[in-house]
């Protein structure tokens, strides 16, 4: 029954379950929970989270994650991480959230690594160090392999972009930026074909990116005057 449940949770991930659907997949999550089956507790928490079993509640979603989390479960901390950091369900904690995010990068996780970036951007809870952040995102950017990708390429790229774009911990490159966005683009769509809604935003930042950094790159082009004839 688990196996069934995971499969049917990962089925259409843009859609919202059925009712029946959504009641098989709850009861038997909380009966592995029961059991103190990590991932049950982190995929209840999801369906929560995103409102795929009818039913969208931040706060459920936090109370499965932090049981997860108890158990070693590294997605449900890395979950929670953002809920602190975004906060959503619970007041913002930066201090909870670079945690969170530092357990989850200990654990190989890059979506954990980049937020850890993303701290260091901003100064949230750590002094602020725009260097350390473009190194974060460069190396997450190294290690990104073909099998996540699809998770957390638009991401990753989307950040490279940003750190080219404005010199954020590096030299400016338009060049170098618009081929991370054009990346971050190609990604997003997945993303959204996956059903991550919240990927909708950075879809559209990348677009509006590529369309400025062509205005400049084509303003600072040669017009080779030189070469028309009277």
């Amino acid at each position: 029954p688990f196996d069934i449940a995971c499969d049917l949770h990962n089925t259409d991930k843009a859609e919202v379950m059925s009712k029946c659907v959504a009641d098989f997949v709850i009861e038997v999550y909380l009966n592995e929970i029961k059991k103190e089956n990590a991932v049950a507790m982190t995929n209840l928490g999801s369906l929560y989270y995103t409102g795929r079993c009818g039913e969208q509640s931040y706060e459920k979603a936090i109370k499965y994650y932090a049981m997860a989390d108890e158990h070693g479960e590294r997605q449900a901390t890395e979950n929670l991480g953002y809920c602190y950091y975004y906060g959503r369900g619970v007041p913002i904690d930066y201090e909870k959230a670079f945690h969170c995010f530092v357990k989850g990068a200990l654990d190989n996780h890059l979506n954990s690594l980049y937020k850890i970036g993303d701290m260091y951007k901003n100064g949230y809870y750590v002094q602020k160090d725009e260097k350390e952040a473009f190194y974060i995102y460069r190396h997450c950017y190294e290690q990104m392999t073909e099998e996540c990708a699809d998770l957390i390429g638009a991401d990753i790229c989307m950040r490279m972009g940003n750190v080219y774009y404005y010199g954020t911990g590096t030299a400016k490159n338009p060049e170098l930026a618009l081929k991370y966005y054009q990346q971050a683009e190609q990604y997003f769509y997945i993303k959204l074909k996956n059903g991550d809604y919240f990927s909708q935003k950075g879809l559209k930042e990348v677009i509006a990116k590529q369309s400025e950094i062509r205005a400049e790159i084509t303003k600072a082009l040669p017009n080779f005057d030189w070469l028309k004839k009277d």
